[in-house]
């Protein structure tokens, strides 16, 4: 069984993916994948907005020459013309990676932990989507706690990803919601349903 765990900002991926785990699924970080594919393709990254860069005063690599994501979000997030070009420089080494992962793992129960699988051909590998969603104060002060933005940074970002369910229902994917709100045991209890009846399909 291949499923991908997906969902808004703070809403707990990461906490349903281990829970997961622990019941023997193997799992993979897609944000981690694509954080890697970027420092893969810097050159070709560089050559594509540091020109852009330079005429907004934003410096597009840290002191040790990586790629500064947060600089390349800042430039590129207010333009769709500007995300579609990352995204053909990045998207092709990001699905060749979860495809490998899943050859490699053949007939192996698998998690892609994956914000916007959507976008990529990987989505049509996925049996189910397992769609978390949070109260929204819980995502905030999650998010808060964890990345340490300000909160109008987070309620961009909140409000960038507010159709996303939407996106992946117009996948056509087979689509599950895991509420992950209250005690541990409940959500694990929440959790072993959905699996039980998607295990009965």
């Amino acid at each position: 069984m291949i499923l991908c765990v997906t969902g808004p900002m703070a809403s707990g991926k990461n906490f349903i993916c281990s829970l997961l785990e622990e019941k023997g699924f193997i799992s993979i970080d897609a944000d981690l994948v694509a954080h890697n594919v970027i420092e893969e393709c810097k050159q070709e990254i560089l050559q594509a907005f540091s020109s852009l860069a330079k005429s907004k005063n934003i410096n597009l690599t840290n002191p040790d020459g990586t790629i500064n994501r947060r600089a390349l979000g800042e430039l590129i997030f207010q333009d769709k013309e500007l995300v579609k070009k990352q995204e053909q420089i990045v998207y092709p080494k990001i699905t060749e990676k979860l495809n490998s992962f899943i050859r490699e793992n053949k007939g192996k129960n698998l998690i892609i932990n994956a914000t916007l699988l959507y976008k990529v051909e990987t989505i049509n590998l996925v049996d189910k989507i397992l769609f978390v969603k949070s109260p929204l104060l819980c995502r905030i002060i999650r998010a808060k706690k964890r990345d340490g933005l300000p909160l109008k940074q987070i309620r961009n970002r909140f409000r960038n990803q507010k159709n996303l369910f939407t996106k992946y229902k117009k996948s056509n994917a087979d689509i599950r919601i895991v509420w992950n709100i209250g005690s541990r045991k409940t959500v694990e209890n929440r959790l072993q349903r959905i699996l039980d009846s998607i295990s009965g399909d």
